[in-house]
């Protein structure tokens, strides 16, 4: 049985697990993973009825789809191995082809010179071309301090550039103007690329598999990304135990040492002693849920570090197939979207032959107009913007299906760094707990790095175990 409910019935105490992992994402589950080929007890707490968090596959009637569209590539060769190993003869190779909706067309993405000319004009192109260059002249002179998105993109695409696609598109994607965006995520994230490589991309078209942005080819499991999650799962059951549906609502800590937690499910509350603690779970949850609290300032700083969510509206289409891509990008506010990806493109398996299926990403807070917004309402305003964009047709719709994702997204705020520091300090002074994940981290992961931070937690776990 894969719930707490097995135990019913013990001690107010409960039992101890060796190892306990909060969160059945992907690092979570590796984590598992790792501790059960390990040959150690552990078992893995997820407060959803299914594992994989922000990489899992939603079905609804015969068609599946991904939360926003996962694709798998990776440099890690450990990682790579891994998923290769678990899936076998599921994964297949897709071809990436992405393009951007900007002022009533459509360009390309990685960015193709010819297109771009043709779509913004030679005008336009030319400031663009100016304003890099009038960058790259400054930085030669002037090595200007970066702080926010907006001085980073600017000093590496230019000022035309900025205002055109990435001003826009950064502020519907997170909810804030970028001068107050931290650098410190867009450096990373869009880490090695400017706009003379885009260009190097496109004209000589070299791999870029060194720039994950331009990657251009990508392995998937025909079934949906979830299944990389599910098949971690089934190793992980073989001798160990995963529950769904059951979430942590306290951690009991004496000192810097977890003495346990309390779980919740249907079945009702179970403390449980933890010898050894990994946490995928947002940092923000975890330090409110000790007891004791805390010191204030620790808490103070958990409470600034926000969290972007997710809303996902499906449309199933009575079509074989409405676009030849595997994503489109909206970065204009007019339209309230963001970005949308038929799952079919990246696997004829996830809709029925002779239909297909859009996703369709809004970018919110939980609790704002569109998070709340009622099924007719989010389906309606979404089919209309379809229609408009030219997708579909009235009368195609055959049913819609709407997902919300809590705590999607680390939300990078500038000052964000200083109270990262001050949280995990004082989580790093705990003898029994590792943090790993997306949102156990407060970084923003590809797939990847949250199965290697998966592992990186368990072999420090492992390490200070006697003998090791």
């Amino acid at each position: 049985m894969n719930t707490a409910s097995e135990n019913k019935g013990q001690s107010a105490e409960g039992r101890t697990e060796a190892a306990i992992i909060l969160g059945g994402g992907l690092a979570g589950l590796a984590a598992g993973y790792r501790l059960t080929k390990a040959g150690l007890k552990a078992s893995v707490f997820e407060a959803g009825p299914e594992v994989g968090g922000l990489s899992r596959t939603v079905r609804t009637g015969d068609f599946l789809f991904d939360l926003g569209g996962h694709r798998f590539f990776t440099t890690d060769k450990e990682v790579d191995a891994l998923v290769r190993a678990l899936m076998g003869e599921e994964l297949i190779e897709v071809s990436r082809s992405s393009q951007i909706f900007l002022r009533e067309k459509f360009f390309d993405y990685p960015l193709k010179p010819l297109n771009a000319v043709s779509g913004l004009g030679i005008p336009t192109v030319a400031r663009i071309i100016a304003d890099y260059s009038i960058e790259r002249l400054k930085a030669l002179v002037v090595n200007g301090r970066c702080v926010s998105m907006e001085d980073w993109v600017v000093k590496h695409f230019g000022r035309t550039m900025f205002n055109i696609y990435f001003k826009q598109y950064s502020e519907k994607v997170w909810g804030l103007g970028c001068d107050r965006i931290s650098e410190k995520w867009v450096a990373k994230r869009i880490q090695g690329l400017s706009l003379w490589k885009a260009l190097k991309n496109a004209f000589f078209k070299f791999s870029g598999r060194e720039i994950p942005t331009l990657v251009d080819t990508f392995v998937y499991p025909r079934l949906g990304i979830g299944r990389i999650s599910d098949r971690l799962r089934e190793e992980i059951e073989r001798h160990n135990t995963v529950h769904t549906s059951t979430g942590v609502v306290g951690i009991s800590r004496d000192g810097f040492k977890i003495e346990s937690i309390t779980v919740r499910n249907s079945e009702g509350e179970e403390r449980i002693g933890a010898g050894e603690l990994i946490s995928t779970i947002p940092a923000t949850s975890l330090v409110k849920m000790m007891e004791p609290a805390p010191p204030p300032d620790v808490m103070e700083a958990a409470l600034k570090l926000r969290f972007r969510d997710l809303l996902l509206v499906a449309v199933m289409v009575g079509r074989e197939r409405v676009t030849d891509q595997t994503w489109v990008y909206i970065p204009e506010k007019k339209i309230p979207f963001g970005r949308i990806h038929e799952p079919k493109n990246w696997s004829v398996d996830m809709a029925p032959a002779d239909k297909t299926l859009l996703v369709i990403e809004y970018f919110c807070f939980k609790g704002d107009s569109t998070w709340t917004a009622p099924a007719e309402e989010l389906s309606r305003v979404t089919c209309d913007g379809l229609e408009k964009l030219g997708f579909i047709r009235p009368g195609e719709v055959i049913g819609t299906e709407i997902v919300r994702v809590p705590g999607a997204y680390p939300l990078f705020e500038v000052g964000f760094e200083d109270n990262c520091k001050k949280v995990y300090d004082w989580l790093g002074g705990f003898k029994n707990l590792q943090v790993a994940g997306r949102a156990g981290t407060f970084q923003y992961q590809n797939m990847d790095h949250a199965i290697a931070s998966g592992f990186e937690a368990v072999e420090s776990l492992i390490k200070k175990r006697p003998g090791a």
